[in-house]
């Protein structure tokens, strides 16, 4: 069994829907879609003490950028790049199929785009510019040819390193507007929005409720919770790469869950320690002291099998890999958001610059969800062409018999009007329908 050198709680997706936010989201969707962009402006007003210019002009959009060090421009040119080249390669493996499958009957799919998805860039206290490439970037190389994309302003001001990589990645529509006002005005559109159809990006716990409540009305990616990172690791890890990278995530929110699962007591400790003796340091200790506190976990199992099963029982948002031979992780594990194998290669590479998409699934859904990737952008939708007639007959036999067993009489005569035109079959409701005049006609 394994050894807990530290316990924390847990979270599930019955905690992120309180009463409070979901009675609080449920108003103002209603609200905007019975007022609309009067609505929305008061909510901006209210929450974000914002009453400035919402959409950005093509000219405003580059007079902020302008404003930028050269330098943030090129790397956030760089991180979209490799972003871009993933997705592309992404796209390219999902290829439109059409066999056939009898004489003369053709199927096939096409992987067609959204026409129109939003993307929401969170603000709040940090500017998390890799949002935008991870939700318009992607949108973008699916082919989507409409993107809408929504900020917040931070402590009053345009967040303008955002606002660049929002026009970089290729936005169509640049607006300054958080929280459940812009989900609701991007799902059920007002008077200066049109509606979207697909709505991507993480959020807090209002922006996610929001998201909820609209799921069915308009597509989302997936419900997300807080940040979460686990690394298994072996005797041979470094148990201070292990606490720097564990705290990387801890520093998202106060319920960040940053957990630990070695086969060595040794690097355990010594990872804890290190812990310790860096958080009094870190400038984002408000929010991963806590997250390390309440949510930390460290536990120690008898063998590296075992931590890898441990592992996937949490079917962890971020899994970072510190062992003698990282890859054994592909065959041994199934549960997980995103793999991260090898101490080279840090959760944080895949938030901010490697170019995997970083919209992941948290609180156990990566047991059946994978995360944000242009495949979401896209819908596959099937076609059916029966050139032969004499298929279209046998199959409407088929077709026939088949759906006479499930009393849906209506069907079987679809496929007895083939069978009949194609094969020279009799029914007996065919010639009675024949036989008889339609109404209002002589």
């Amino acid at each position: 069994m394994p050894t807990h050198l530290k316990t924390g709680r847990s979270k599930s997706f019955a905690d992120t829907s309180q009463d409070d936010v979901r009675e609080r989201v449920q108003g103002i969707i209603a609200d905007i879609r019975t007022r609309g962009d009067e609505a929305v402006q008061e909510y901006a007003q209210t929450f974000d003490r914002w009453s400035g210019e919402f959409r950005l002009s093509p000219e405003r959009v580059q007079e902020i950028i302008a404003t930028l060090p050269q330098q943030v421009v090129d790397d956030i040119v760089f991180v979209q790049s490799q972003v871009r080249h993933f997705a592309e390669v992404q796209r390219a493996s999902m290829t439109d199929v059409e066999v056939e499958t009898l004489p003369g009957v053709f199927l096939g799919h096409r992987h067609v785009p959204v026409q129109a998805a939003g993307a929401y860039i969170p603000g709040g206290k940090y500017p998390l510019t890799a949002s935008a490439h991870m939700t318009i970037v992607t949108a973008k190389v699916a082919g989507v040819p409409r993107v809408v994309a929504c900020t917040p302003p931070i402590r009053g001001e345009i967040p303008a390193a955002t606002v660049a990589a929002m026009h970089l990645a290729g936005a169509d529509e640049i607006w300054i507007l958080g929280g459940v006002q812009a989900v609701a005005a991007m799902a059920v559109g007002t008077e200066s929005m049109g509606r979207v159809d697909l709505i991507a990006g993480p959020g807090n716990a209002y922006v996610a409720e929001a998201k909820r409540q609209l799921f069915g009305e308009v597509g989302i990616d997936l419900f997300a919770g807080p940040t979460e990172i686990l690394v298994v690791a072996d005797e041979h890890a470094d148990p201070f790469l292990v606490a720097v990278d564990l705290l990387s995530q801890a520093e998202h929110g106060p319920e960040s869950p940053a957990v630990l699962v070695t086969s060595s007591e040794r690097v355990a400790r010594e990872a804890m320690d290190h812990v310790e003796r860096i958080l009094p340091g870190m400038p984002t200790a408000d929010y991963a002291g806590p997250a390390w506190r309440d949510y930390g976990q460290v536990i120690v199992t008898e063998s590296l099998d075992e931590a890898y099963a441990v592992a996937d029982s949490f079917a962890s948002e971020h899994v970072q890999i510190f062992t003698a031979e990282p890859r054994e992780a592909l065959e041994k594990m199934v549960h997980y958001g995103a793999l991260f194998l090898g101490e080279n290669t840090c959760v944080s590479y895949g938030d901010k610059v490697i170019g995997t998409n970083h919209v992941l699934p948290t609180l156990g859904a990566a047991r059946y969800t994978g995360g944000l990737w242009v495949g979401k952008y896209l819908r596959t939708a099937t076609y059916q062409e029966i050139r032969d007639t004499t298929s279209s007959g046998e199959l409407g036999r088929v077709c026939g018999r088949a759906s006479r067993v499930e009393l849906f009489e209506g069907h079987a005569r679809s496929g007895d009007a083939r069978a009949a035109r194609h094969l020279g079959d009799r029914f007996d409701w065919i010639d009675a329908a024949l036989a008889s005049e339609p109404a209002g006609q002589a």
